[in-house]
This record gives structure tokens, C-alpha cells and sequence, in this order.
């Protein structure tokens, strides 16, 4: 019996995380073949190479697609989707896969459901049906509409898409597949390494054994132009807090050259700061770091999604993660900076909170391998009215 071929195609750092556990079911299915595309900013050195975590996980890669105009302005986002469009549409042609998944939200992620939608291939979307704060909502949407088969992390998701006008039918409950992975680090905490020999980083040696906080900002694209100020006014409040600051790099989004600008400046102002600054880390270690931190601050999804599992005490800042389902373990921020002091001070004084499963139980990887293996890989028909 000829396997069904599944193409997953990983754009980001964020993207691989976050499906990790499905690539390895989907690899190991019996029924299944996985299609590996790796692209975009997962590439690029600039933004923590995801590509090399992933091959030293195993996987075969069966593309690799360089699409990524630099630039971090809107435009630049634009006709990188434009070309992600032309090039994936060759990788389809070549692959000829019997579905294609894509993950999330971000502009890449587009790119992928217009090809595969036009090239008449079931779209497969996972993490669909969620609420943000930026563009990135409009991005999911309309992805969303485009899917012919829809993987959610929750029951608030699917209701939402079936407000959407989606089909019940082609709606799965499978639960996010990070938590999969924080599941795992719940059963086995322990901070074997140290972060600072393993993945270098640049600035302060941190002793991972003593309090510590992480620091996570990303720029919104519908803000793009207050990135830098945004990003100064939070190293204003670690500067004061005076706190060791495990801080990782931006994603590649519009507005990401001022967040980064910002922590340049900061650390050449600076030479003695507390604070050491890194690209990438692979996802059960990052998470470990993060449960051993005494409050993870910024505005990545991490926050509100893995977190909530873990009872990481969480700062949310601003827009990004707007009307997102969240646990209680999250304190939610604009950028004044005596309000992000006051939060943080506040997630000292409570500590870790209690796990809430509101993105899963920690067995989405299985479950969208199964679910893959036995749908119906047909495209969505359209409705007359």
C-alpha cells in the first residue's frame, strides 16, 4: 500500500517548536510519509539557523527554500511572500505530496496555503481558529478559509472556526503539539547543561543555578515603527531590576531591525550589563530554562501557550498576544515602564503556578499523525449562496 505523503513546511524557529512531536509521528506512522520543507528564516544564521536543530534531530530534509528579502519592513514581508509563493510552487511540483500542512500565523505561512490552493492540493492548518493582537490574526483567517482541514489546540478555536463558516467535520481538537513537548519537560525538569557553554550567546556568564529571569520581545507588524522605543523602555526596567536576563533575539518581522538595534546600542552603552543574549535554543531545553526562571517577560506566544502548562509566571507586554486564550499565570502589560516593573515584582512575590491544559494534554503529535492518516484528502468545496 502506497503511504499517503504529508509536505510540512517549516518557516521559522517558532514553526519547528511547535511541531516538532507531529514530523517525528508523522515520521514514524506506518500509513504516513513525512515531506520535510524547510524555508524562510529557518535557514538564516541571523535568526538561530532552526535548520541545524532539525537535521541534528533526524530529520531528512527533502527541499530547502530560500525566500527571505531583509530588510524587516513591510515591505520586505510582502514580496517575501510573493517569492515564497513562486518557489514553493516548484517544491509542490517536484514533491507532488498528497497534502500539505502549514503552521500558525506568520507571512510565510501564506505563502504556503496560496500555493498549495492554487496547485489544487488539500491545505492542511494547524493552530488555526486562534486571536491575536497584530496582522498575524488576518493571516491565520484567511489561511483558515483556504484549509481544507483544520488541527486546533482547543475547543475555543474550533467553535470560532465553525462561526467562520467552516465545515464541523473537517475540525480536529488535537491540542497544540508544544505542549507536547512541555509535557515532557514537567516529567523531567532538570537542567542538565549550561546555557551559556552549550549555545555560547553573547555577554554576561549567567550562573543558571541562581534566580534568573528570560526575556522574549518580538515587534508587532502593525506597530513596526514603535519597536525600538518598545524595546527600550523594557531594557530600561531588567537594567533596573538589576536581575541576571537570559534575552532572545526578535523574530524576523517587520520592525525587528529596531528591537535589535535597540539591544545593540544597549550592550555597547553598556559593557558590564547583566545580561546574556541568544539566537536560538533547541525547544525542551528552552523550556527547561524557562521553568527554572523566576519570570519569563515579553510578548511571544510562549508565554500564553506553553507556559500556561508549565505555571511559568508570565509578564505580557503590549498587543501582540490580544484575546489569546490564557492561564492565570499570566500578568498582562502595556510598555510604561513602572507597569512592567510592578508585574514583574508581582511574579517574584507569587512564584509558579499551577499547570492549566488549555492547549492540550501533551499528546497533539500522535493525534494529528492519526488524523492525517485517515481523512479524506479532498479540497473544500465551496458554498453557493
Amino acid at each position: 500500500m502506497n503511504k499517503r505523503k504529508i509536505c510540512v513546511i517549516i518557516t521559522a524557529r517558532p514553526s519547528y517548536s511547535r511541531v516538532r512531536t507531529a514530523l517525528k509521528a508523522i515520521q514514524n506512522h506506518p500509513k504516513l510519509e513525512l515531506q520535510l520543507v524547510v524555508a524562510a528564516s529557518a535557514l538564516l544564521d541571523r535568526y538561530g539557523s532552526a535548520v541545524n536543530f532539525i537535521e541534528s534531530d533526524g530529520f531528512q530534509i527533502a527541499e530547502k527554500v530560500y525566500m527571505v528579502i531583509e530588510g524587516a519592513t513591510l515591505t520586505s514581508s510582502a514580496k517575501t511572500t510573493g517569492i515564497g509563493i513562486m518557489e514553493l510552487a516548484t517544491t509542490f511540483d517536484n514533491l507532488k505530496p498528497d497534502m500539505v500542512c502549514t503552521i500558525g500565523d506568520r507571512y510565510e505561512t501564506m505563502a504556503t496555503a496560496i500555493a498549495a490552493s492554487y496547485m489544487n492540493i488539500p491545505l492542511v492548518h494547524i493552530q488555526g481558529g486562534e486571536v491575536t493582537g497584530n496582522i498575524d490574526e488576518k493571516v491565520r483567517h484567511a489561511i483558515s478559509k483556504l484549509a481544507d482541514l483544520h488541527l486546533v489546540s482547543n475547543e475555543d478555536a474550533k467553535l470560532r472556526l465553525i462561526k467562520m463558516g467552516e465545515y464541523e467535520s473537517k475540525i480536529h481538537v488535537t491540542g497544540c503539539p508544544s505542549i507536547d513537548i512541555a509535557k515532557s519537560i514537567r516529567d523531567n525538569s532538570e537542567m542538565e547543561f549550561d546555557p551559556c557553554t552549550k549555545y555560547g550567546g553573547v555577554g554576561k556568564y549567567i550562573d543558571y543555578k541562581k534566580d534568573y529571569i528570560v526575556v522574549m520581545q518580538h515587534p508587532v507588524t502593525t506597530e513596526f515603527d514603535e519597536a525600538r522605543s518598545q524595546a527600550d523602555n523594557l531594557i530600561k526596567v531588567i537594567h533596573e531590576l538589576n536581575m541576571p536576563t537570559f534575552w532572545f533575539w526578535p523574530n524576523p518581522d517587520a520592525g525587528s531591525d529596531g528591537t535589535s538595534n535597540a539591544l545593540r546600542s544597549y550592550r555597547e552603552e553598556n559593557p558590564n550589563n547583566n545580561f546574556r543574549f541568544f539566537k536560538n535554543m533547541e525547544g525542551g531545553d528552552f523550556l527547561k530554562l524557562l521553568v527554572h526562571s523566576k519570570c519569563l517577560v515579553g510578548n511571544s506566544s510562549v508565554g500564553i501557550r506553553e507556559s500556561s502548562y508549565l505555571g511559568v509566571p508570565v509578564v505580557n507586554l503590549g498587543t501582540r498576544q490580544n484575546r489569546r486564550l490564557r492561564g492565570s499565570n499570566v500578568i498582562d502589560t502595556g510598555y510604561d515602564a513602572e507597569s512592567i516593573k510592578l508585574a514583574i515584582l508581582k511574579q517574584f512575590e507569587h512564584g509558579h503556578y499551577k499547570e492549566e491544559h488549555l492547549y492540550g494534554d501533551g499528546s497533539a503529535g500522535e493525534q494529528i499523525a492519526d488524523v492525517l492518516s485517515v481523512a479524506q484528502p479532498e479540497i473544500k468545496k465551496v458554498i453557493s449562496y
